[in-house]
């Protein structure tokens, strides 16, 4: 009897975990980065929205990142600067009167097994990060002050993507 009972709850365990991990791996389309690429036509509001959960995404990643490996460079460092990415975008909610959208980004998130997978995922992370904000530069119909946060924050994430392609050189 005891056996079946460890067993039900080793099972109930590794079930619910690969639920979760199954969970971390379904980021909506409609999310960060991802979604702002696809999207034929962005408004403010979606504008500000892709920008900050693509910060929020970045940060969850590094947070996953330096849990399994340690407070290792660039990540620390990185991790620090999306949250001034952040704070660079949340004035802009305020001014505008658009509710901050929750940062539930830890949901999407997977952990790397290697050192050279996170710094991979970092290279991904920032090349999508940056083409999201060139797009949403480029958007005429945003209001100027967005625009050019939009551009300073894709040029800091040019130096992120610098750090993690030379991390990821290390490994070939």
């Amino acid at each position: 009897m005891k056996k079946v009972a460890i067993i039900a709850i080793i099972s109930f365990i590794f079930f619910n975990l690969s639920f979760l991990n199954a969970k971390a791996e379904a980021l909506p389309e409609d999310y960060g980065a991802k979604g702002a690429l696809q999207d034929t036509s962005i408004t403010l509001k979606e504008a500000l929205t892709y920008a900050i959960q693509d910060e929020y995404l970045a940060q969850a990643r590094y947070d996953a990142i330096i849990k399994e490996f340690g407070d290792i460079r660039p990540f620390s460092q990185i991790k620090i600067a999306e949250q001034r990415h952040i704070t660079a975008l949340l004035p802009l909610f305020t001014r505008y009167n658009i509710t901050v959208p929750e940062n539930n980004a830890s949901q999407y998130t997977t952990t790397p097994k290697t050192l050279k997978e996170a710094f991979e995922a970092g290279v991904q992370g920032e090349v999508d990060n940056i083409a999201m904000y060139e797009k949403l530069a480029d958007l005429s119909d945003l209001p100027q002050d967005v625009q050019t946060v939009m551009t300073r924050l894709g040029d800091a994430s040019k130096n992120h993507l610098a750090a993690f392609k030379k991390g990821l050189s290390q490994y070939e």
